[in-house]
């Protein structure tokens, strides 16, 4: 059916059916003839289509079995009560041409809104198809100026000929990276302390510059960011853990992306424990004690100067060559009268922290970074709980009447959160990670940094 768009603002369907058979001039037939002088001049339907206020009717029918039925649209460019009205008096018609009838009004749309809709649909598509052309032409410009900076500003670092940032020479930290790409995409949004790795086999010169600094190992998030991890931790020495989010890889990553998954880096026995990686844990472990004991030996078997003590009596038969250290733990004891069994005992007892003197509490924090451990003492300074720093965030959620907690580590976002759950008050540490937010009522004082 065609129907005349240039008056249209409604449009009446109604649907016709005949006890026989009729033809279409029968119905339009029956429709001005039976209508006329129900509605008075004002709503005649010859005069409103004379005048325009009424489209063509057009009527859509099919004989079958000695049976009409079909549709009859009619444009109106009347308002809505007025069309109401006329569509109304259709239903009014009970016979066409020879035929018993019935007419029933099914809807009476709106064409404006047909009208909308499509101008929309059709604006849209426009409008899509305008920006990505503008948006190809500026993101070819963009990329291109990119391409060239990026060119310029990526060096081969090591004798490995490693993919870097300029800043990897001279920055106290540095982000191990799997490939080239992903240390162009962080060159993109101007991080510029990265190193590629090349592959699983960790290059000399990665492992070198693990053990002169901070290192953040950056994993995309599929299974080859664990195994990169492995070989790092088997060959190189790594403090945190940063990672793509799961099935995407470095190089595509976001600008917001990027800066929350390095925000949110984990220290790396942290990382092992919640990942599961029990044996890589152990190993690392073992490996940080086996440093430490290693440490402590070379400490031990540097001598002090040797002192010569006077001897009387019967010392004087035995005199012996004692260090400066032992001389004078002989006096104060020998001063002090205490004797057990013939033989002085040594005594040895560490410094108990005193919470109000900073200097006491950085002693002990610098004692805890090498044992890697957390403290958490009560209001009146006693040592309640010590943790290993891997688990102790999650471990220290189960003690109570904690107020103070020394850290060997960083002071994380995740460690403010939960101590102040607890009701802690006060928290020491050797740095501050990236803190976001902190409540006032809770002290955090990193060794040069007071907050």
């Amino acid at each position: 059916m065609n129907v005349d768009p240039n008056i249209t603002k409604y449009l009446i369907k109604a649907k016709i059916s005949t006890d026989g058979v009729v033809e279409k001039p029968d119905v339009v037939g029956a429709i001005f003839g039976q209508t006329e002088g129900l509605l008075g001049d004002e709503l005649d339907l010859r005069d409103l289509q004379k005048s325009g206020k009424i489209g063509r009717i057009e009527v859509e029918i099919d004989s079958k079995k000695g049976r009409t039925e079909g549709y009859v649209l009619i444009p109106s460019g009347l308002d809505q009560v007025e069309t109401s009205i006329l569509a109304a008096a259709l239903e009014t018609i009970d016979r066409i041409g020879p035929c018993k009838a019935k007419v029933e009004v099914e809807s009476i749309e709106d064409v404006r809104v047909q009208k909308r809709q499509r101008i929309i649909e059709r604006a849209e598509e426009l409008y899509k198809k305008m920006s990505e052309n503008g948006k190809s032409v500026s993101e070819s410009i963009i990329s291109s100026v990119r391409e060239e900076v990026e060119k310029g500003e990526i060096i081969s670092y090591g004798e490995e000929k490693l993919p870097a940032g300029p800043a990897i020479k001279d920055s106290d930290s540095i982000i191990v990276v799997e490939g080239r790409s992903d240390v162009l995409n962080l060159l993109r949004y101007g991080i510029k302390n990265t190193i590629a790795v090349q592959g699983t086999n960790i290059p000399k010169t990665v492992q070198k510059l693990s053990k002169e600094r901070t290192v953040t190992v950056f994993l995309d998030g599929d299974r080859g960011g664990d195994l990169i991890l492995k070989e790092m931790l088997q060959v190189a020495e790594v403090d945190f853990v940063a990672r793509a989010p799961p099935g995407m890889e470095v190089e595509e990553l976001t600008y917001k992306q990027i800066v929350k998954a390095l925000r949110y880096k984990t220290p790396v026995e942290q990382y092992l424990a919640m990942r599961g990686m029990t044996e890589e844990l152990k190993e690392l472990t073992e490996r940080n004690n086996a440093e430490k004991n290693g440490k402590k030996k070379a400490q031990e078997s540097v001598s002090e100067p040797a002192v010569i003590v006077p001897q009387t009596g019967d010392r004087a038969q035995a005199a012996k060559v004692v260090t400066a250290e032992e001389h004078a733990e002989e006096q104060k004891e020998e001063k002090d009268g205490e004797q057990q069994g013939g033989q002085v005992a040594e005594a040895v007892q560490e410094e108990k922290v005193n919470l109000a003197d900073p200097r006491s509490v950085e002693r002990r924090g610098q004692v805890l970074n090498q044992e890697k451990t957390m403290e958490l003492y009560d209001e009146a300074g006693n040592v309640i709980a010590s943790l290993p720093l891997a688990e102790a965030v999650e471990r220290m959620a189960d003690i109570s009447k904690a107020s103070t907690i020394i850290t060997g580590g960083v002071i994380s976002q995740r460690l403010i959160d939960v101590a102040y759950k607890m009701g802690v008050r006060n928290i020491y540490g050797a740095r501050l990670g990236h803190i976001t937010k902190k409540p006032l009522d809770i002290r955090v004082v990193a060794w040069d940094h007071h907050t």
